[in-house]
C-alpha cells in the first residue's frame, strides 16, 4: 500500500501516457499540419523531399525521443539509428517525399503511444520536499536502523556509511538516484563537504549514523532546493494477465500466431526450427504485457523455466502447428508462474538535459499542434 507522501507524489507528477500523441496523429487536419512545419523546416534546399541528409536530424530527434544517447555512442544505438532511417526510406529510396514522410512518421509516432500507453512515464520533479517530509517523519527511525544494518561492516567510517546508505533511498523518499552522474556531482559531493570532516572521519556507530545521516539528509534536501532533479520514473507489473486476456480471445489469439508464424524464417519445407520461439515470443511480448527478452531479468527467468518445461530449446524442426503449440504452452507456463508470484519493476533516470529542448522533432513549435515525447 502507498503511502500518503507517495500517494502525494503520483497524484503531482506530470505523467506521460502517450495521449497527447494518438490524439495529435488521430486529428488529420492537426497532424497535416504539424507534419507540413516538420517537413518543411527538413527540406533544407527546398526541393520537396527529404534526402538522407535532411533525413538525419528527425532521425537523431527520433532517437532522443525514445531514450538513445547520441549516435556513435554504441553499436546497439547506431544500429536502431539505421533502422529507423531504413523505416523512412525501406533501404533503397536516396529521399522521401512528403506522405512517405507522413506515413512513417505516423507509425513511429503511434508505436511512441502505445509503448507510453502501456508503461506511463512519470516526470518528477524532486526539490527536496518529499525528503524533507521523509526526515521528519516517524517512518525515519525505522528505516535507518534498518539502512543502518545492511550496511554497517564493524569498522567503517561515517564517510563510508553515509553514501553507501543514500544509495538504500529512492524516489519514494524523495531521493533521485544517488547512482547518478549529475546527482554525484551537483548534490551528494557538495552535501557531504558541508559536514564537518572530523565527524565524517568517526566510526559510524548506530547512534552516530542515526544523527548524522538525518543532518546529511537534510543538507541533501537544501541542494535540491536549490537544484532540483527531474526524473522519468515508471512502473510495471507483470503478473500475467495480460496473457490471460488474450489467451481468453481465440479468434484474436489465432490472428496473432499467424502474424507471427508469417514472420517466422523457415528452414524447410514444413516448418523451422525450435529456436525461433524466443524470437516469436518476443513479438508477441508487447500484445501479452511482457517485457522484451533480456529486459527484465526476473522475467528472464520465468520464461526460461517455461522454455525448460515445453522442452523448446533442443533446436528440432517443428511444423506450424506444432510451433503454435509450443509458443501457447511457453505463454501458459508462464502466466501461470506470474499469477502466483508477480513481478514488479521501476526505474528511475535523471533527465540530464531540459525537458522542452530533448527532442526538436517533438516538441512544441510555435505554429504547429504539440507533441509530447518520452523524453520530456
Amino acid at each position: 500500500m502507498q503511502s500518503g507522501q507517495q500517494q502525494a507524489r503520483r497524484k503531482n507528477a506530470q505523467v506521460l501516457d502517450g495521449s497527447d500523441i494518438r490524439e495529435l496523429v488521430e486529428n488529420e487536419g492537426a497532424f497535416a499540419k504539424f507534419v507540413e512545419n516538420k517537413f518543411r523546416h527538413l527540406d533544407a534546399d527546398g526541393d520537396g523531399r527529404l534526402s538522407l541528409r535532411e533525413l538525419q536530424p528527425a532521425v537523431a530527434d527520433i532517437g532522443a525521443a525514445i531514450g538513445l544517447p547520441a549516435r556513435g555512442s554504441s553499436a546497439q544505438a547506431d544500429h536502431i539509428y539505421s533502422e529507423v532511417l531504413n523505416e523512412f526510406t525501406h533501404g533503397k529510396q536516396d529521399s522521401v517525399s512528403k506522405p512517405e514522410f507522413q506515413h512513417v512518421l505516423s507509425d513511429i509516432l503511434l508505436g511512441m503511444a502505445a509503448g507510453l500507453k502501456r508503461d506511463p512515464i512519470m516526470i518528477l520533479r524532486m526539490d527536496g520536499e518529499d525528503l524533507n517530509e521523509f526526515v521528519e517523519s516517524t517512518a525515519y527511525e525505522a528505516e535507518a536502523v534498518a539502512i543502518f544494518s545492511q550496511i554497517e561492516s564493524g569498522s567503517a567510517l561515517l564517510r563510508q556509511c553515509l553514501p553507501a546508505a543514500l544509495r538504500q533511498l529512492t524516489v519514494d523518499h524523495g531521493m533521485p538516484p544517488a547512482s547518478d552522474s549529475l546527482v554525484m556531482e551537483k548534490v551528494i559531493e557538495p552535501a557531504l563537504q558541508e559536514l564537518p570532516a572530523d565527524q565524517l572521519d568517526r566510526p559510524a556507530s548506530q547512534e552516530v549514523f542515526f544523527q548524522e545521516f538525518k543532518k546529511y539528509l537534510a543538507v541533501i534536501a537544501q541542494r535540491l532546493q536549490e537544484c532540483p532533479v527531474i526524473v522519468a520514473h515508471t512502473e510495471n507489473t507483470f503478473d500475467g494477465a495480460g496473457i490471460r486476456k488474450i489467451l481468453s480471445k481465440k479468434f484474436e489469439f489465432d490472428k496473432l500466431l499467424d502474424s507471427v508464424w508469417v514472420d517466422v524464417p523457415k528452414e524447410h519445407k514444413d516448418g523451422t526450427s525450435k529456436k525461433y520461439l524466443r524470437v516469436a515470443l518476443d513479438k508477441l511480448a508487447a500484445s501479452v504485457n511482457l517485457p522484451p527478452y533480456g529486459a527484465v531479468d526476473q522475467v528472464d527467468a520465468v520464461v526460461n523455466e517455461a522454455f525448460k518445461m515445453a522442452n523448446a530449446d533442443d533446436g528440432k524442426a517443428v511444423d506450424e502447428a506444432e510451433f503454435k503449440k509450443l509458443l501457447t504452452e511457453i505463454l501458459g507456463a508462464v502466466m501461470l508462474q506470474l499469477d502466483g508470484n508477480a513481478i514488479a519493476v521501476s526505474t528511475n533516470t535523471v533527465l540530464h538535459e531540459p525537458m522542452s529542448t530533448s527532442s526538436t522533432l517533438l516538441s512544441p513549435s510555435p505554429s504547429p499542434p504539440t507533441v509530447s515525447s518520452p523524453s520530456e
